[in-house]
């Protein structure tokens, strides 16, 4: 292995010559790095850290105008669409600070490989898969206090400069950042950057060719330098986890408990069965309501999230923001001009309630964390009016 700088790595493995190039993702350098080192070299594959999914996200880029709002909402789609919209904010932040765009290495990385005739590998794992063995890792308080941490680095105008970005590809820099990373979320560094790293060196050695060239964020190429020596099975890396049944058994049963202890009360108490009712209606269906409101939901919307909380509270299959933003999306339906400003509205707090795709998002959103919040303290007074009548 031969280290030429903190960007670019030599190794000779079986015959082949591979070149590492490690990238930070919103950087102008490291784009011009990419193109230099393709054209110097005109290697036989370039392979480039993208699935399927983002390589279409990058050079389609205006599909966004062809997306179906009801039919995200319908199949569930909708948190996972307003996280991913919100972890691509900051870098297309920075992006537009150091005027290029976010991703801009690896589309560099597509037109080189074009100019010079090699084969274009897309060497990283389905990011649905990525996401799905993330969120089995981290467990229910990761998941919190995930979500808090990318809401809170969405918001976070703190500048920094080019000089310290590019400082990010240096290995000592990026060790200690791994170090710190790994001290947040411990269960999250394995599926995010372990398990790719070893899917990514296996796409890399496979590669076609005698020399190939990888286009990598700087944080895989420690562990790619590492990884590509070994042998990994690339079916066992794109498995889905197995889902637990405890989620399920917990989503039937809490409910059935709710309402077993209002149908005993009512039998033994009829004034404080109804008061539980009342309870329970009034925390789900308020807090619901105003989650819809916090998002600016049509007043329509506002009123379904109430009237549907109470019900979808007791049934894990449904969820009350899912019909505030069916209703948020009929009355107020997104236009092109919408889906075409999508890329500069999140780059701001303001642009993501302004627009009506991200609004729609954050009604389901809203409304469904209102939900939640109203059952826990809805039963928790369920529970309480039960005990003070036995």
């Amino acid at each position: 292995m031969t280290i030429e700088n903190e960007n670019i790595t030599r190794l000779t493995l079986a015959g082949k010559e591979i070149i590492l190039i490690g990238t930070a993702h919103v950087s102008k350098q490291s784009a011009e790095l990419v193109k230099e080192v393709i054209e110097a070299e005109r290697p036989d594959s370039v392979c480039i850290e993208l699935d399927e999914q983002r390589y279409k996200s990058i050079v389609e880029g205006d599909k966004w105008k062809e997306t179906d709002i009801f039919k995200i909402i319908k199949e569930k789609k909708a948190t996972l669409l307003l996280m991913n919209l919100a972890l691509s904010s900051f870098q297309k932040r920075l992006a537009k600070e150091f005027g290029t765009n976010a991703g801009q290495e690896m589309l560099q990385g597509i037109e080189s490989a074009q100019e010079v005739g090699a084969e274009l590998v897309l060497a990283d794992r389905n990011i649905q898969i990525t996401f799905s063995r993330i969120w089995h890792n981290v467990g229910f308080w990761g998941k919190c206090k995930l979500l808090m941490e990318i809401i809170f680095s969405i918001f976070d105008d703190e500048a920094i400069s080019e000089e310290e970005l590019e400082k990010l590809k240096s290995q000592d820099m990026l060790n200690g950042i791994l170090k710190d990373f790994t001290e947040s979320f411990p269960k999250l560094k394995t599926p995010l950057i372990d398990e790719r790293d070893q899917y990514l060196s296996q796409k890399i050695k496979e590669a076609p060719g005698e020399k190939i060239v990888a286009v990598l964020g700087a944080a895989h190429v420690p562990g790619i330098t590492e990884e590509i020596h070994k042998e990994h099975d690339l079916q066992a890396l794109t498995e889905l986890p197995p889902k637990s049944i405890v989620p399920k058994i917990l989503g039937w049963s809490i409910p059935a408990l709710i309402i077993a202890l209002i149908a005993y009360t009512f039998y033994s108490n009829p004034d404080a069965g109804v008061q539980q009712t009342l309870s329970w209606v009034l925390w789900t269906g308020s807090l619901s309501a105003l989650g819809t409101a916090l998002a600016f939901g049509h007043p329509l919307a506002i009123l379904t999230a109430f009237l549907a909380a109470p019900i979808a509270a007791l049934h894990p299959l449904i969820a009350a923001g899912w019909f505030a933003g069916l209703v948020q999306a009929y009355f107020k339906r997104p236009n092109v001009r919408d889906f075409e400003n999508l890329s500069e509205d999140i780059l701001s707090l303001k642009g993501f309630w302004n627009n009506q795709v991200t609004r729609i998002l954050l009604t389901i959103v809203f409304a469904n964390i209102g939900s939640a919040t109203g059952a826990f303290i809805g039963g928790a007074d369920i529970a309480r009016l039960f005990f003070q009548n036995l």
